[in-house]
């Protein structure tokens, strides 16, 4: 069992790896912007009060405030960082409009929105690559080496030898893929389609809920059929074959990510399981502790979650705005000003209302209110 890291430890990993992450994200918007020549007043690290910042020769002005989680890019002409319109912009003259966003064609403003969740796709891509280029892509045969006694496996009637192809479907390539799609499961049946030799079988697994610890002590509730790996083979790879494997596995986590919050939606997780700023920054300094290497794969792993919670169409989300665009696409026009006072507010107070349960989930989970509860009885 590896020992705990430090709360400043744990707080300065998270603030750097934020850093990097808010650099990254708001960085695609930027830069898409400037594509479309857009005008920029600043580009924030954090929120707040500013702490310290410069203005540089096209009138940006580059800001690094109180608050460090989080950041934005504001575009000349948009009344707040949610990039809402300030209506006086209407009586500028036709060659001002031109450099706004707000008077931007539509598919050029979506581009500079979506800009931001495509590079922290593309930042995860970039990472898994450079790893797999320097220290090889790590693969496992799906086949299974061992069974398990007395688990669902055995009672299923796998055997040494399967060669497992598909997993409720999905196409299996390799036995990292069957430990995503069933680890990332809720429990219920698995159907298994088998090679044995020449013959090709489907059989149904119900899994085993288990709880295991990590090496920090992390309890963690899922499932497990109870099948072994065999060896495990490192494949030295180019530039583009490492790049393959990184657009893959970034795939990979973006449809494990997608599947646990249906299974949330759906009422077959529970809630508990997702977690916040508290219980991110307890695991960012979990894998800082462990070197370099665990870090930067955790922050790709990171760049990919936010990548993703940002295209989820909510109003103050880039997934937001992009929905009010294909609405506004559709209907030739835009949405009234005052549905979409109401959307943006609606969407603040979800998110709002949302963080609030995750940090009472995280507080939990790290036993804070287990020690408030005996310091007062």
């Amino acid at each position: 069992m590896l020992p705990q890291p430090g709360l400043m430890f744990s707080l300065g990993s998270f603030i750097l790896m934020i850093a990097v992450l808010v650099v990254v994200h708001e960085g695609g918007h930027f830069l898409a912007g400037r594509l479309f020549d857009t005008k920029v007043d600043a580009f924030a690290f954090g929120f707040g009060r500013e702490l310290a910042g410069w203005t540089d020769r096209r009138g940006v002005r580059w800001r690094i405030n109180l608050i460090p989680l989080g950041g934005y890019v504001k575009f000349t002409g948009d009344l707040n960082e949610a990039s809402q319109t300030d209506p006086e912009l209407l009586k500028l003259p036709p060659a001002e409009r031109a450099q706004l966003f707000a008077f931007k064609p539509l598919w050029q403003k979506a581009i500079i929105v979506a800009a931001g969740p495509v590079i922290n796709f593309a930042f995860a891509v970039m990472i898994l690559a450079g790893f797999y280029m320097t220290l090889g892509h790590p693969t496992t045969p799906p086949v299974v080496a061992a069974v398990l006694e007395n688990s669902a496996a055995a009672s299923a009637g796998l055997r040494e030898g399967d060669r497992i192809e598909r997993v409720d479907g999905s196409e299996i390539d390799r036995f990292e893929d069957i430990v995503n799609l069933v680890v990332s499961g809720t429990g219920k049946p698995v159907r298994l389609d088998v090679l044995r030799g020449q013959e090709r079988l489907a059989i149904t697994v119900v899994p085993t809920m288990v709880e295991t610890s990590d090496r920090f002590g992390n309890v963690i509730r899922h499932p497990r059929i109870g099948i072994a790996r065999g060896a495990q083979v490192v494949e030295t790879v180019g530039p583009l074959t490492a790049l393959r494997y990184g657009v893959e596995d970034t795939g990979t986590i973006i449809s494990s990510i997608g599947r646990t919050l249906k299974q949330i939606v759906m009422g077959e997780r529970s809630l508990d399981e997702l977690g916040g700023p508290v219980r991110s920054g307890q695991m960012t300094g979990q894998q800082a502790s462990m070197g370099a290497a665990s870090f930067i794969a955790f922050m790709a792993f990171f760049s990919v979650n936010l990548g993703f919670i940002n295209l989820i169409p909510i109003p103050t989300l880039d997934g937001g705005h992009l929905l009010l665009y294909a609405v506004e696409a559709v209907r030739r026009r835009p949405l009234e000003e005052r549905f979409q006072q109401w959307a943006f507010m609606s969407g603040f107070a979800a998110i709002m209302s949302l963080m609030v349960v995750l940090t009472w989930n995280d507080l939990s989970s790290v036993g804070v209110f287990k020690q408030l509860a005996g310091w007062l009885g």
